[in-house]
């Protein structure tokens, strides 16, 4: 038996341990009373917190499901050599004899849920398990054309606010309709003596071309045609804001409209050299001044000297001439050349004044032709326009079937709707649908208007229903309407009749 002895106090205890080659060997344990304890020598920090991490287990093996052993491993208690006992022997070390263990009962949820985590896959519950992947995004180069490049195009930004707090005070402001109208109310409240330059010089630097178009306009509404040819005036001195035509559109559109522009007499020599804009805008100032005859010779020139104008202009003057009884050959003329034109682009409200003035002049054709070439959704005011073409026409049934189509496209009606639906079923003699419209215009909130009290009226006593007709005149007496004495008249007709 070998031994071996650390002599540090007075009490020695003798351990004997197995050798490898089956002898036996002896490892004495030292218990001491002393103060002075005995500190072994400690690893290194870069072998005790060891940074390379510890290499995954071989592919396959369970190590939660391996059977533990009771054995101890004869190379751990090699490594137990000289650990000593706790000063008050309540530490264990490695003394050669292996605790006991129990063995472990795994249950079968337990090694199912455990097996699952090393096959990749939790158990789910019941239901859709598969997974429907999105189809991938489409590649660029197969969406590009060979040999094209793809244009950059403007995206649009989540908050605007925050691009136009970073750009320039340019950006922000040569088009700014507050910005501008604030320049023709400074301008306005400028001494007679003062010119626009006192206003306009400040913030050159921040204007661009066409941006005084607004401020020109402006100066128009508030009947100031002087400081709005002083405008033009001071732009034309900017190179960086002239030559611009919509400025001088805009002054010259105001200054025909307060009747201050010299035109020639030769009109057919300034069409002839004058832009397409400059004339529509001489048209529209025209009109919006009342003089339409000077706005129909000026047409009539342009066509002479094959200049094409917007159908718009057209359709602004035929509105006027419409409104004047001795005017509406001169509407028919415009309205024949309208006809002859292939692309007739209107505006849903030109057109809509054209079919007006066709109802007045009962071109009832035109009026069809019209309603059918609308290319977007017809508005209340043309569903009306239409029905109140085919009462004057007398085709009932072709109008009450627009008002099918309005209830159809959920179509909201107006009051003038409401008058005009209200005749025709006065004209057809309708009762029932009658009353129920009469009904649903109450709950929209109109207040029925004299035509329609009398209407309504009216059917009621050729009816027979007299009550109800005298209950609709206390009505409209009650809102404050007087019917005219023929309606009573023949009231107390129809009641000598009954009796």
């Amino acid at each position: 038996m070998d031994c071996k002895f650390l002599i540090v106090c007075s009490e020695a205890i003798v351990v004997p341990l197995e050798r490898k080659d089956g002898g036996r060997r002896g490892i004495v344990s030292l218990k001491g009373h002393s103060s002075t304890r005995i500190h072994y020598k400690q690893l290194p920090k870069n072998l005790r917190n060891a940074q390379r991490s510890k290499l995954p287990p071989d592919f396959g093996v369970n190590l939660f499901l391996k059977k533990p052993t009771t054995e101890e491993d004869p190379e751990s208690n090699e490594n137990c050599d000289g650990v000593l006992e706790e000063e008050q022997g309540g530490g264990t070390g490695c003394d050669g004899e292996g605790e006991e263990t129990s063995d472990l009962e795994w249950e079968s949820d337990e090694i199912e849920a455990i097996s699952c985590l090393f096959q990749g896959r939790i158990p789910q519950k019941p239901g859709k398990l598969s997974r429907e992947r999105p189809l991938p995004l489409p590649l660029p180069h197969k969406i590009r054309p060979l040999g094209l490049p793809t244009p950059k195009k403007q995206v649009k930004m989540a908050s605007p606010g925050i691009v136009s707090s970073r750009s320039s005070i340019s950006k922000q402001v040569y088009k700014n309709p507050t910005f501008l109208v604030n320049l023709a109310k400074k301008i306005k409240l400028l001494h007679p003596d003062q010119d626009v330059s006192a206003v306009l010089d400040d913030c050159a630097r921040f204007l661009r071309k066409g941006s005084l178009s607004l401020t020109v306009r402006e100066l128009g509404h508030m009947g100031l045609p002087e400081r709005a040819l002083q405008t033009f005036c001071w732009v034309q001195k900017q190179p960086h804001l002239f030559p611009d035509d919509r400025i001088l559109c805009s002054t010259v559109e105001v200054l025909a409209r307060n009747h201050e522009l010299k035109v020639p007499f030769d009109l057919q020599k300034l069409t002839a050299v004058t832009s397409r804009g400059v004339i529509e805008a001489m048209v529209r100032g025209f009109i919006r001044g009342g003089d339409l005859k000077l706005a129909w010779k000026l047409l009539f020139a342009a066509k002479y000297c094959k200049r094409i104008l917007d159908a718009g202009v057209y359709a602004k003057l035929v509105l006027e001439l419409g409104k004047n009884p001795d005017k509406h050959f001169l509407a028919e003329v415009l309205l024949n050349d309208l006809a002859e034109r292939e692309d007739l682009n209107l505006t849903q409200q030109d057109c809509t004044a054209v079919m007006k003035v066709c109802v007045k002049l009962g071109k009832y054709d035109i009026v069809e032709s019209l309603f059918k070439q609308s290319g977007s959704e017809p508005s209340v005011v043309m569903y009306t326009t239409v029905i109140h073409s085919r009462f004057s026409a007398k085709e009932y049934r072709e109008a009450l079937a627009v008002v099918w189509e309005m209830e159809t496209s959920n179509c909201l009606f107006d009051l003038p709707a409401y008058r005009v639906v209200m005749k025709l079923f006065v004209a057809l003699n309708d009762l029932p649908r009658a009353v129920r419209y009469f009904s649903k215009l109450k709950d929209a909130g109109f207040s029925p208007t004299y035509d329609i009290y009398k209407n309504l009226a009216t059917l009621y006593m050729v009816s027979g229903r007299l009550a109800k007709c005298r209950q609709i005149l206390k009505e409209a007496e009650m809102a404050g309407l007087e019917l005219d004495k023929a309606i009573r008249s023949q009231l107390l007709l129809f009641e000598t009749e009954t009796r």
